[in-house]
């Protein structure tokens, strides 16, 4: 589910769900540049289209292997795959920025899951998240990009001081001619969940308990939760939500 929030005019958030692909990606257009919301939809077009081609050429979408298949040559060569689908899809907003000036500066963050086998393949740039639950655990699996994310590794701000704050960001697709991409790989069972979002949401998570408590509704109940939550808290930017429940194996 996707919602404009409380206080914005537009929404420039954008999402993806191919359950047959495997794939999921959540993107957020960058607040304060033009043309955040078409940057979005472009990303994740492109996207869709990169991925799709690259998995047929290569047949990675195979049965499940097990959890030793993570450090697998397949699991590093689909990493590969979408890791270049990233940095194609920032290419594009680079070069629609060339050809007409009013698209200069547009970029987004973009969250991406291609899950293949038993593993999830997470490619990360911005400030968009993925987390991983499991029965009652729920981790982040994705770091944000952001200033405020950098001084608190540098150790300059606590995490505590961090948590609900925002902050510039420091990737994003289109922002820059080269493009560095985090890539995960999650190792997956029946019954796992995922969540992809925007800011506009996890901003809203200062207590573990909400989280969990989301992971643990009916799948087709948690994103409306999810949203609702947000809007309750103040709904201050753009709202996506995209729950993934893992039915089984391959």
């Amino acid at each position: 589910m996707t919602d404009p929030g409380r206080l914005r005019a537009l929404n420039e958030d954008a999402f993806l769900a191919d359950g047959r692909l495997g794939l999921f990606i959540v993107a957020d257009g960058v607040g304060g540049r033009p043309f955040g919301g078409l940057a979005a939809g472009e990303a994740v077009s492109v996207l869709w289209e990169r991925i799709w081609r690259e998995t047929q050429a290569i047949g990675a979408l195979m049965p499940g292997r097990g959890a030793d298949w993570v450090g697998s040559e397949a699991v590093v060569q689909i990493g590969g795959v979408v890791r270049t689908a990233m940095q194609d899809a920032s290419q594009k907003l680079r070069a629609m920025a060339k050809i007409d000036s009013r698209y200069g500066g547009m970029c987004t963050t973009a969250s991406v899951v291609l899950v293949a086998g038993e593993v999830a393949v997470v490619g990360q740039v911005g400030d968009s998240r993925v987390y991983h639950a499991r029965g009652a655990t729920v981790r982040q699996v994705t770091e944000d990009h952001t200033l405020l994310n950098l001084q608190v590794k540098q150790g300059l701000v606590i995490p505590e001081q961090a948590r609900g704050r925002r902050s510039p960001i420091t990737r994003a697709l289109g922002l820059a001619d080269e493009l560095e991409v985090d890539i995960y790989a999650v190792p997956v069972a029946r019954g796992d969940r995922l969540l992809l979002c925007s800011d506009g949401l996890h901003e809203y998570f200062e207590r573990g308990k909400v989280l969990r408590h989301l992971f643990q509704l009916d799948i087709r109940a948690a994103a409306p939760a999810a949203v609702r939550h947000a809007r309750r808290r103040g709904g201050r930017d753009n709202i996506t939500a995209l729950f993934v429940e893992i039915l089984g194996p391959g």
